[in-house]
């Protein structure tokens, strides 16, 4: 799949500490990037808004040492305030239109696409990048609709020229057909947040998407 030029990042890590479960998430993501993660998002549930904005904080400050882009879940005033790349929304979140209105370009904003005629929706206007969710099922992201499976990237590539992120059940056994079917972006989360060599399994993911 060529990389797409408004989002020439093809291994997308979302990252949570919960997930993390054999080793620091912290040092997931360092191992994750110098294994080959090209960008990460942050999304945590259940937290504090202080304590979300520390955990983005000490993120932000590796993500920055290794030059690679963050994006925050849900929360754009914390990507705002820490200059972060983007946000990612779904659709029960402040959506890409307010976000738009209130943060102008500041950042590049991500929308979670769960039905097909969210294309068709006023948001889509605002929306950078679209987060194909779940491609697969996934014990990660249990309130999410029907799977949109290999031939729903297929039947998207062919609806809009919007960057697509595959996400939802996502590792080294589907990352390159996900890939060759027209996302431009695989993001993991399992797959190396629950490794316990997270360095070699990113190595592995992006050796697949070339």
């Amino acid at each position: 799949m060529p990389i797409h030029p408004e989002f020439p990042y093809p291994l997308y890590l979302v990252i949570s500490k919960n997930d993390c479960k054999e080793l620091n998430w912290l040092k997931v993501a360092e191992e994750a990037i110098l294994g080959g993660v090209d960008i990460i998002q942050l999304r945590e549930k259940d937290i504090s808004y202080q304590d979300y904005l520390a955990k983005s904080i000490a993120l932000k400050k590796l993500t920055d040492k290794y030059q690679i882009p963050l994006i925050i879940n849900d929360s754009a005033s914390i990507s705002n305030e820490i200059d972060c790349w983007g946000v990612h929304v779904g659709l029960s979140d402040v959506q890409p239109i307010e976000i738009a209105s209130q943060y102008g370009h500041k950042m590049h904003i991500g929308w979670s696409l769960e039905y097909l005629n969210q294309l068709n929706n006023e948001q889509i206007v605002a929306t950078h990048h679209l987060g194909v969710s779940p491609i697969f099922k996934t014990p990660t992201k249990t309130n999410t609709v029907t799977p949109w499976g290999i031939q729903g990237i297929e039947n998207l590539k062919e609806k809009t020229q919007k960057p697509l992120i595959a996400i939802g059940g996502m590792n080294r056994t589907n990352a390159k057909e996900s890939f060759n079917a027209g996302a431009n972006s695989i993001a993991v989360v399992s797959a190396i947040c629950g490794s316990t060599d997270p360095r070699k399994e990113a190595q592995i993911l992006k050796e697949l998407l070339k």
